[in-house]
């Protein structure tokens, strides 16, 4: 049952995250959510592949893909390319607004010339507002913060409204009723679309049915449609294709920009397991020559007992090596505690949670440090060449001056005067059934819903409106002020920069001398080392006596010192090669991992124990 759970676990683990769209036809996929999936805390089945008999035995390899697979830091960064990617969606809709007000609030509830109502007001005697129902909001101004771009998704809005109206007539010379009782059916469906040069389409369809009780209307019930174009364009603030697509080509650029900031999260993580590792490894290695030497140091107390014991020494000697026993077993001590520590700092960057069979592991490091023989780096002007290249944060910052330079069109365009065209063009219609007791009604007029189509393709009566609004303001201090605020502070981003990049010559330079000093410590480190085994094996070699055991303890300490040293000294060189690896931005690449698989949260590649790793 547990080895299920733990299947399940791992097979969640393994499912990239992936913003699922609904696999349905147009447009209902439109209006259904996407999928998303459950957040992923379960450890990836690899890692459970490596632990064997009670131990996990790594490589830096394998360190690498459990962190990319399991560390909780990176698994936050993944989600940002995905929000990247849903702002550009949104982007492209425009905005900021999702749509215009609803056009129905901007149409006449009344037509004139239709009903007792609309000849009133036709007439001129009614106050109500109305006027020509085809303007549908031509005049109505939205007004909006800063410069945005239209709206570039079409949006379709349709009321309907059913009325059932009594008024009191105090003048009956029009409506002949003391009560004028109406039924009105309005059906009104406006397309809104926004233009890339930053204007805005609509068309309008407008229909209103009207059947009262006023003996006087030579149709009733009427119907009333129109149907109409309207078009506004802004031709200097607002007007342009790179002004109001700016936004989406940002969008774009930071989709990039989001790849590359978990690129730097990667190598990042990267670098801090790579130092991890070796922290271990050394750890791991210390923890072993403590043991050699608390094994060769109790030899030595063993052997001194003997002498004792025959007389060849005296006995005051084994106070001493007792001495250097226990002084041998605290640095054991210390060495396991170290040990314990390394190891919980370890499994945390490589695990998503705490796992029993994680914590009571212990972890066998399968690599050692290689130092070559020759350190042949490339020139310092090659390895820059190699940074600018390959750093994320390098990238990042180009990728900031682009958008930088595509944001300043926000407050540049404004400085000009506002000059906006309107032109819009409908058509009326007006059919009716004719009313017994009213007047002889106009044959053309007589029909349904179809003859007053017939008379608005027909153009029978068509209506057409341009206007053009012209705004300047004067000093116009707010876009000045804007303007010089953006521009000033793109210059000061282009400082900063350069200032950047600049560093970048820096940290290349030290990290490059940093490895050259790591690899001259290690080979006088070495050569220390192999001096001491040489005079360690010579007092040994000599006859036994009071002065020989003492020069044997010392060089034996000696030795240990040495070993260390050395150990440390590769140690030092592996941070500093990984050090190295980090200011060029070349770690991933190092180790043959790639921006796809940290992005799925799973490395395909699987890693191969070195040769003769078992014997460690």
């Amino acid at each position: 049952m547990v080895s299920c759970l733990l299947l399940l676990a791992s097979y969640a683990q393994d499912q990239p995250i992936t913003i699922e769209r609904p696999h349905l036809m147009l447009p209902l996929r439109s209006y259904m959510a996407p999928s998303i999936g459950p957040i992923r805390l379960s450890n990836s089945k690899r890692l459970y592949a490596l632990i064997r008999a009670g131990n996990l035995y790594l490589t830096v390899q394998d360190a690498l893909a459990l962190a990319i697979e399991n560390n909780l830091n990176l698994e936050i960064a993944r989600y940002g390319p995905l929000l990247a990617d849903s702002a550009l969606q949104r982007a492209k809709a425009g905005g900021p607004y999702r749509g215009v007000p609803s056009a129905s609030a901007q149409v006449s509830s009344v037509t004139p010339g239709v009903g007792v109502n609309g000849s009133t007001l036709s007439a001129g005697l009614s106050g109500g507002g109305g006027g020509g129902g085809g303007n549908g909001g031509a005049n109505t101004t939205i007004e909006q913060v800063g410069q945005m771009e239209p709206n570039f998704d079409p949006i379709l809005q349709s009321t309907e409204t059913f009325s059932h109206l009594t008024e009191p007539q105090t003048n009956q010379v029009v409506s002949q009723t003391n009560a004028l009782v109406q039924g009105v059916h309005t059906y009104n469906t406006v397309l809104n679309q926004g233009l890339i040069t930053g204007g805005q389409f609509r068309y309008i369809d407008y229909e209103q049915y009207l059947k009262e009780n006023a003996p006087s209307d030579y149709l009733n019930p009427v119907t009333a449609p129109y149907m109409g174009l309207w078009l506004r364009q802004p031709l200097l603030q607002g007007f342009g294709i790179a002004l109001n697509n700016r936004d989406i080509r940002i969008a774009r650029i930071n989709t990039f920009a989001s790849r590359q900031a978990f690129r730097s999260e990667m190598l990042n993580l990267a670098g801090s397991v790579i130092n991890l590792y070796w922290n271990y490894a050394s750890a791991y290695e210390e923890l072993r020559l403590r043991q050699r030497a608390l094994a060769i140091t109790e030899k030595f107390r063993d052997d001194t007992k003997y002498e004792i014991s025959i007389g060849a020494i005296a006995g005051v000697e084994l106070p001493r090596a007792e001495a250097e026993v226990a002084s041998r077993r605290q640095d054991l001590n210390i060495a396991q505690g170290n040990l314990r520590q390394q190891a919980v700092l370890l499994k945390e960057a490589i695990s998503h949670t705490e796992d029993p069979a994680l914590e009571s592991a212990g972890i066998v490091p399968l690599d050692q440090v290689e130092v070559p023989e020759e350190l042949d780096l490339p020139p310092v002007r090659q390895l820059v060449g190699t940074a600018v290249a390959q750093r994320p944060d390098v990238q990042i910052a180009k990728l900031k001056d682009e958008t930088d330079a595509i944001n300043l069109l926000g407050t540049t365009n404004p400085l000009l005067p506002s000059l906006t065209a309107t032109v819009q063009t409908y058509n009326r219609a007006v059919t009716g059934t004719p009313q017994l007791s009213g007047g002889t009604a106009n044959p053309y007029f007589v029909g349904g819903y179809g003859s007053a189509l017939g008379q608005i393709f027909r153009r029978n009566f068509p209506n057409e409106t341009a206007n053009v609004l012209f705004s300047i303001p004067f000093e116009n201090r707010l876009a000045q002020g804007d303007y010089g605020i953006d521009q000033l502070q793109y210059r000061q981003s282009q400082v900063e920069a350069q200032r950047d990049r600049n560093r970048v010559l820096v940290d290349v330079s030290s990290q490059a001398a940093a490895l050259r000093q790591a690899r001259a410590r290690y080979d006088v480190a070495r050569e220390e080392r192999v001096l001491d085994e040489q005079l360690l094996a010579a007092e040994r070699r000599k006859s036994y006596g009071p002065e020989t055991f003492n020069y044997i303890m010392a060089d034996q300490r000696a030795l240990i010192a040495a070993q260390l040293l050395e150990m440390n000294a590769m140690a030092a060189y592996a941070h500093a090669r990984a050090a190295l690896d980090q200011v060029l931005g070349t770690t991933l690449e190092r180790y043959h991992i790639s921006l796809e698989e940290g992005l799925r949260g799973r490395v395909e590649r699987q890693s191969t124990p070195p040769v003769g790793a078992g014997g460690r």
